[in-house]
């Protein structure tokens, strides 16, 4: 069903009638969801990590750990830190714990707090990429699950945070205080992920009976996520030198509490034809959604609320969304769309952006790729045969050398390649599409 977005007092009043009718199910239907997302997930095995690219302990640090599925390796990176004085003893440690989780060792300066309150922190980003390449592929389902997130006995406690995730578990006389990670998105305050709190309490040895002190977050169709490894501190105190352990795996708790988020989005595409713009969006799982707003901009900043699409409400199934927008006339030049997720309880989340390219074009060339020269985000164009089909997008230095790939299933007209850290220089835009390959120039420019 579809309905032409009026004003949000209208909104407002068709919302409620909504969650009247569907409030009885919700849980429900919610409650079995979660269940088959833990039953079918599978286990990830995180060992033998080997750094592939920067320099050990820094930000931007490549580690890759092989085959934690068949044919899947992860990628894990060091995306940034609360202070110079947070540095990484250990990306793994496997003489503790448990082999098979992803057990990253954090210290905070000499291994002693400061006085006064302090909060640190490291961030990973975690890609998953085809075994021994750098292409990524989504995991249909996982389970990661932090354990022992506790503290020293005196003024240091941990927490984590967990971004992208479609759910979590906790025990039902848990320890662990959650509270919504709230982040600016292209100017909007949008919920991105989940924090948990630990207590100051000391909890002996990594045990994963100790479910206190544990939680288990569920992702659907991932392939790039991050989390954070944190602590914090009320004054003076040792062993701020912190051990995390993160298990891609289940476990049993005696009560549990579920809690579910938003919408998980696996493809939105944007193609340009006929003087309108298809948009097209599938969901593999829906936990508590309401609606969806389309939102348009003509310069990438400033956006307007142009059309609202109900959601299913509760699905586990594949569910397909498609929204036609006619292009005002006498436009020209690029387009700018994205999704706001709505669910029943207020939380939203927003897509990427998808960007077509309005206007008459030369059908001889076959990519276009723009801004040339680029600074930030070069933008790339496809043919209108090419939309909607798996295309792979390479970006190669003049020797040869891939410098960045991907694949993307269902291509939109216009896809978007980050250059702001690819050093200046000339470099090649490479689009496949099955036996054919179209190429572009680009030169990467400083300012």
């Amino acid at each position: 069903m579809k309905l032409l977005y009026p004003t949000p007092k209208f909104t407002q009043f068709v919302l409620s009638i909504v969650k009247v009718m569907l409030a009885a199910c919700l849980l429900i239907a919610a409650g079995y969801s979660v269940a088959n997302a833990q039953q079918t997930s599978q286990e990830l095995v995180f060992q033998n990590p080997v750094l592939v690219s920067g320099t050990s302990g820094t930000n931007n640090a490549t580690y890759r750990f092989s085959t934690v599925l068949t044919g899947v390796d992860a990628l894990v990176k060091i995306n940034d830190r609360s202070s110079s004085l947070v540095k990484l003893v250990s990306i793994d440690l496997d003489n503790t714990g448990f082999n098979k989780a992803f057990q990253p060792q954090v210290t905070y300066g000499n291994n002693t707090t400061p006085s006064g309150n302090t909060e640190w922190w490291m961030e990973f980003n975690i890609d998953f990429v085809i075994a021994n390449t750098t292409i990524p592929v989504p995991v249909a389902a996982f389970n990661l699950s932090g354990l022992d997130i506790d503290g020293n006995n005196d003024k240091i406690s941990e927490y984590a945070s967990f971004y992208g995730l479609n759910s979590f578990l906790l025990e039902s006389t848990s320890t662990l205080v959650p509270s919504v990670i709230k982040e600016n998105v292209n100017g909007n305050l949008l919920t991105v992920g989940e924090r948990f709190d630990g207590p100051v309490a000391n909890y002996s040895n990594i045990d994963t009976l100790a479910t206190t002190v544990m939680v288990t977050n569920t992702y659907l169709a991932t392939s790039s996520f991050r989390m954070r490894a944190g602590a914090k501190s009320t004054g003076v105190s040792g062993a701020a030198d912190r051990m995390y352990s993160f298990w891609f795996k289940t476990f049993n708790y005696s009560s549990t509490v579920t809690q579910l988020l938003p919408v998980t989005l696996v493809n939105f595409t944007a193609a340009y034809t006929n003087s309108a713009v298809a948009l097209k969006w599938t969901t593999t799982s829906e936990k508590n959604s309401s609606h969806f707003i389309i939102e348009r901009s003509f310069d990438g900043q400033e956006y307007s609320e142009i059309a609202m699409v109900f959601a299913a409400g509760n699905s586990d199934i594949s569910t397909n969304y498609s929204y036609n927008d006619k292009v005002p006339s006498g436009n020209s030049g690029v387009i700018y769309y994205r999704l706001k997720m709505t669910d029943m309880d207020g939380r939203n989340k927003t897509s990427d952006v998808r960007i077509v390219r309005v206007g008459k074009t030369n059908d001889a060339v076959k990519i276009i790729a723009y801004p040339n020269p680029v600074v930030t985000d070069v933008r790339v164009t496809v043919p209108q045969s090419w939309q909607g089909k798996t295309l792979s997008y390479q970006l190669t230095n003049t020797n040869g050398q891939i410098i960045k790939s991907y694949t993307v299933q269902y291509a939109s007209q216009t896809e978007v390649i980050a250059m702001s850290q690819v050093p200046p220089g000339m470099y090649v835009v490479r689009v496949i599409n099955g036996n054919e390959t179209a190429v572009q120039s680009v030169v990467k420019s400083n300012k």
